[in-house]
């Protein structure tokens, strides 16, 4: 098999399989938070830290939101089993990046990664994202490059793949749809507020050898699974429905 070839398939069956990954962080971050110790750092610093995590993932989610509140149907989003595309998106963030969607997910992710106060921990969690969606980026380019041909070939020779550049910012034709944000995102948005809140129990555990269930963490993720209930009965009783909308 070509060299391309095995990268495309590789990348479609990283593609199908890239769910799991919030919880192999999980796994991963155990050990971690238990080995790094932060008892020496003084309470500035952390809370610094901590808000620079938080600044972090919340900058991912914006990058996903105007991705996704911007994107018409017919594309993979959430989609695990095949790459899918009904139209190429050049203009909004797409037009100053060529996977927005990927980028966001690093940001989210790299932000609880940050909240672990482990740099070596940073390192290696960059260096696998890279590794394991660097195949899945080829894939689906090798994909749009067969469905659209010079369409995409243009487009993907002026918009860098994975760190923006704004030089040739265009517009979105299609409206920002808060709709569409709500409706897909919130699973996401309860994960990533669960990781929080898992790292920053564990980390105090670890520290006190107790639970302290009046953390603000606790509180923040009970109101954040309120939230995503609500958005999830709206959702399959079809409230949140739009038309030309994912």
């Amino acid at each position: 098999m070509a060299l391309i070839h095995s990268f495309e398939k590789s990348g479609n069956t990283l593609f199908r399989h890239r769910g799991p990954i919030p919880a192999i962080l999980f796994i991963l971050a155990i050990p971690v938070v238990y080995f790094t110790n932060i008892s020496f750092l003084n309470s500035a610093f952390v809370s610094a830290i901590t808000i620079v995590a938080i600044l972090v993932s919340i900058i991912g989610f914006w990058v996903r939101a105007y991705s996704i509140g911007t994107t018409p149907r017919g594309t993979s989003g959430r989609n695990t089993k095949e790459q899918v595309a009904e139209s190429l998106n050049t203009t909004g963030i797409y037009s100053t990046v060529r996977h927005p969607l990927y980028l966001g997910n690093y940001l989210i992710w790299i932000g609880l990664v940050i909240f672990c106060f482990n740099i070596y921990f940073i390192l290696l969690v960059s260096l696998a994202y890279w590794l394991y969606y660097e195949r899945i980026m080829f894939a689906e380019e090798r994909f749009l490059e067969r469905k659209f041909g010079d369409e995409y070939l243009n487009w993907s020779l002026t918009v860098p793949a994975f760190i923006p550049s704004f030089k040739k910012y265009q517009k979105s034709t299609i409206p920002f749809s808060i709709i569409s944000v709500l409706r897909r995102e919130y699973s996401g948005f309860l994960a990533c507020v669960l990781g929080y809140t898992f790292i920053d129990n564990l980390r105090y555990y670890i520290m006190y050898n107790e639970f302290d269930f009046r953390r603000i963490s606790i509180y923040i993720f009970i109101i954040s699974i309120i939230i995503t209930l609500i958005l999830r009965t709206l959702k399959h009783s079809n409230k949140l429905n739009e038309k030309g909308r994912s």
